[in-house]
């Protein structure tokens, strides 16, 4: 039955006549609501009812208006991998690294403790 009502109201919403009917009632949108188990009031059943039915309106007129030959796009700018290649360079050796620290141990930056001796 569910399926039946679906199909129908979606049937309403591909032929653009929006001003014919709701593209979805509240019974679908009560049907839905269970189905993603949120409590809704009646007046909340409405309310959803009448905003989901323009968003449908709104997504038939553009559907009516896009043109086959318009690419489906993601994103407005064209963009393609901007990520240089991964190489491997040399860096730093260690005493080159360390040769600016104020203290080194055992080849590794001396810090002053900051914590207590507890540790």
């Amino acid at each position: 039955m569910a399926g039946d009502s679906e199909s129908a109201s979606t049937g309403s919403a591909d032929s653009g006549s929006a001003s014919t009917g709701s593209a979805i009632t509240r019974d679908e949108v009560a049907h839905l609501a269970r189905l993603s188990r949120l409590a809704l009031s009646e007046d909340e059943l409405d309310v959803y009812a009448q905003q989901l039915d323009s968003i449908l309106a709104h997504v038939a007129q553009v559907s009516e208006v896009a043109a086959d030959d318009v690419p489906p796009t993601a994103h407005p700018a064209a963009l393609a991998n901007v990520l240089r290649p991964d190489l491997a360079v040399p860096g730093l050796t260690t005493e080159q690294a360390l040769s600016g620290a104020p203290a080194v141990e055992q080849d590794r930056f001396a810090v002053p403790q900051i914590l207590g001796e507890e540790q």
